[in-house]
């Protein structure tokens, strides 16, 4: 399965009606196209192929839509990518499987497009930035976070803060990679570089944390 329909699968779409879903949908291509400030309710809901009057039925207001949008899409990629066999011994592969997976996503340009926007947005609407970093970040480390504890419950690893650790593993495979396409300060972002990006976090991460430390 894809990541992206993983991320369709794990999704708190479930249960969700077509109609919101429809409307999401819609939601999704205006603000990509025009930002929040530049997305108006009426384009949304000619996007989303409904009226007004429906569309106010099941968001009462722009912000309530961005809102829903970018928790739904960031909760589903934290869900998605983060799935981790705690009884896998092979840690070195897990978390290269997983930075290289984790890596390709934050990197794709519909991502940092939604970054960019839910940043603009949180100066203004400081919720957006407070529940998109729950639902995604948080929610990530705090996943990969119980997976290194079953694998210091194994003695496959040495950490004693495995909340901090998980972070440390994170960040090092993104390291200065996605401020690179935040600010747009160069091209996008080889296989290559990402390959030696997550070999290295591995790396360094095992050099902490590894059992034989």
């Amino acid at each position: 399965m894809s990541v992206d329909a993983a991320i369709l699968e794990a999704s708190p779409a479930e249960g969700e009606s077509d109609k919101r879903r429809q409307i999401l949908e819609g939601a999704r291509a205006v603000f990509m196209s025009a930002g929040f400030d530049g997305a108006s309710m009426g384009e949304i809901a000619r996007s989303a192929g409904v009226s007004k009057g429906t569309l106010y039925v099941y968001f009462d207001s722009k912000e309530a839509l961005f809102e829903a949008l970018t928790l739904r899409e960031k909760r589903g990629l934290a869900e998605a990518l983060f799935r981790l066999d705690a009884d896998d011994v092979d840690v070195r592969a897990v978390l290269t499987r997983l930075g290289r997976t984790y890596l390709t996503e934050m990197m794709r340009p519909e991502h940092v497009a939604i970054v960019r926007m839910v940043i603009g947005a949180t100066e203004k609407f400081p919720r957006f930035g407070q529940a998109f970093y729950e639902a995604g970040p948080e929610q990530g480390a705090a996943r990969l976070a119980r997976y290194l504890d079953a694998q210091v419950g194994a003695g496959r690893l040495r950490i004693s803060g495995t909340e901090l650790a998980a972070k440390h593993f994170l960040h090092l495979c993104q390291a200065g990679l996605l401020t690179r396409l935040l600010f747009a300060a160069g091209g996008p972002v080889t296989e290559a570089e990402t390959r030696h990006q997550v070999d290295e976090a591995v790396r360094v991460f095992f050099a902490a944390y590894g059992s034989e430390v």
